[in-house]
């Protein structure tokens, strides 16, 4: 079993509590579903928001899905002019038999323009 960063990111539409929680709860576990992970994969979780979002802790949307025993921080992401508005990031370290080539890192929503040099990102469109 090997040690793998995985990573995720989301845009919001509007700084609302319950659209935070819901696309931060879509981002977490479209990351577990697209790498066949349970939160005892997790080692820990970090989270980061642009600086325009101020509804909720991200964490708090993985606590409700029984991320209770995980190591989940939350942090402010750099504030560089001309950067994508209310995205919130992921960056979870997980156990996991895949190689690093296999994870499937997931950018959904608008979030999906970050990386687009990826070739194994798993987007979502805006609705």
């Amino acid at each position: 079993m090997a040690v793998r960063a995985v990573r995720g990111a989301t845009q919001l539409e509007v700084d609302e509590r319950d659209q935070m929680l819901e696309r931060v709860t879509e981002m977490v576990l479209d990351v577990m579903t697209s790498n066949g992970l349970d939160v005892d994969d997790f080692i820990s979780v970090v989270f980061t928001a642009t600086g325009d979002l101020h509804s909720e802790f991200p964490a708090y949307a993985a606590r409700q899905l029984g991320f209770g025993d995980v190591p989940l921080l939350c942090a402010r992401e750099l504030e560089i002019a001309g950067s994508m508005p209310r995205v919130v990031r992921m960056m979870a370290h997980v156990e996991t038999d895949l190689a690093r080539s296999d994870i499937t890192h997931c950018y959904l929503h608008g979030a999906a323009a970050l990386r687009s040099d990826l070739t194994r990102v798993r987007s979502v469109p805006d609705r």
